[in-house]
């Protein structure tokens, strides 16, 4: 099938057939599967902004939003610049994660989100002058692994047994998640063969789409705990887990 955006810019592309159902679609499994994280962070944001959470978990799901929809033009064109509003969110989301792990116990509050914010916007201006390629990867691992020793604090720290659940939720769907990006990525030449594609890219999508949604939870609740709010772990019509608050009363 002709292509709608003309050929291929991005620096990568998935085990996908490309245009095979729409010459729209470059990759139709991995665009359409990121619909769900756009509903699971709306159906955080309106959590966070109901409950009065900090702006901060506003913004967060607001980033995930950004970055779901800038992958999803991303798949859906495989050009440069889609690629950089799939990437850039990407490294602004983590940033936020950082921000929030860190920020309660940093000794200079103001100084944390300004050095943030300018390395978030430097990245942004240099990604898009610059291919990074691999040096992308690592660059958002090596960050992700910097929010792992907290995260873990965090969960070795809290008492609740459905807050512990969510960790484990979090640690299992990016695993999985984890797997099946290795597997389309390393044997894709295995799987072209194959009569069914698994769309191992696609089910990475949907596990970080759940893996984000628990983690924002999870932090959610300890943040809640640290302001002596009386969080606990409910769940919408008795599957998807969301936190609860009383904010203590004014003296």
């Amino acid at each position: 099938m002709s292509s709608f955006w003309g050929p291929v810019t991005s620096s990568t592309d998935c085990c996908e057939k490309n245009y095979e159902y729409s010459s729209y679609i470059a990759e139709f499994y991995n665009t359409i599967s990121t619909i769900p994280t756009i509903l699971l962070a709306l159906i955080g944001l309106i959590n966070a902004y109901r409950e009065r959470f900090e702006k901060r978990f506003c913004v967060l799901y607001v980033t995930i939003m950004a970055l779901a929809i800038g992958s999803m033009l991303y798949h859906a064109t495989l050009q440069r610049v889609q690629q950089q509003s799939d990437e850039i969110p990407m490294m602004w989301e983590i940033l936020l994660y950082m921000f929030i792990l860190y920020s309660p116990d940093w000794h200079y509050p103001r100084t944390m989100p300004i050095f943030l914010v300018l390395y978030g916007v430097i990245f942004a201006i240099v990604h898009s002058v610059v291919r990074f390629g691999i040096g992308f990867k690592l660059h958002y691992v090596i960050l992700c692994l910097l929010c792992s020793p907290r995260m873990y604090k965090y969960y070795i720290y809290s008492d609740c047994v459905s807050a512990k659940s969510l960790g484990k939720l979090y640690v299992v769907t990016f695993l999985l998640g984890g797997l099946c990006w290795l597997c389309d990525h390393v044997f894709c030449n295995q799987i072209s063969r194959w009569p069914i594609n698994p769309q191992g890219h696609a089910l990475w999508h949907l596990f970080m789409g759940f893996n984000s949604y628990f983690a924002n939870t999870f932090l959610m609740f300890c943040r809640a705990q640290q302001l002596a709010c009386s969080p606990k772990v409910v769940r919408l019509m008795g599957v998807l887990p969301y936190v609860k608050i009383e904010k203590p009363k004014r003296q």
